[in-house]
């Protein structure tokens, strides 16, 4: 069984909904979903001019490999109505592969572990609260010590 951390996030339409969808989509396509982090609402990254987003990690058991589990999570995007049209740019829903066990890919289409996690305070305030301890295998350090180090300036407060 490969363990996998996932990243989900929204900032069109029904946000909460959006996330919810894509976890039970996650859970009935790819594996079991042993964790979620709560519910992060954030500014939106990258390009700022759009609604916030809704983000949540899932930690996933599953039996695919890296490959087959992207396949997967392209196709419930594609589902659940993602068009992909600029690059940091609002979407119904996001799904990122953060980690794969402690593989290391780069290949064209596939980058784990995910190589903006260091640079994301929203991708790290979610991973730090379920898994703090969990080794970044090419930085060589732990997530919490990545969010103490991360210079991302973003607020990303729990969402209730």
């Amino acid at each position: 069984m490969n363990k996998a951390y996932l990243l989900t996030g929204t900032n069109l339409g029904d946000r909460l909904k959006n996330i919810m969808n894509a976890a039970q989509n996650i859970q009935d396509q790819c594996g079991t979903i042993a964790l979620r982090s709560s519910i992060y609402k954030t500014a939106a990254w990258g390009n700022t001019d759009q609604p916030d987003f809704l983000n949540q990690v899932l930690e996933l058991n599953t039996a695919l490999t890296a490959r087959h589990l992207l396949k997967h999570l392209q196709q419930i995007e594609q589902q659940m109505g993602r068009i992909r049209t600029e690059k940091y740019g609002p979407r119904i829903i996001d799904i990122d592969i953060l980690f794969f066990n402690d593989a290391h890919y780069r290949l064209g289409f596939l980058k784990i572990p995910h190589p903006e996690i260091q640079n994301r305070r929203f991708v790290l305030v979610p991973m730090t609260e379920i898994a703090p301890m969990l080794f970044h295998p090419v930085l060589k350090k732990t997530m919490s010590e990545l969010l103490k180090d991360c210079s991302d300036q973003l607020e990303v407060r729990k969402y209730s």
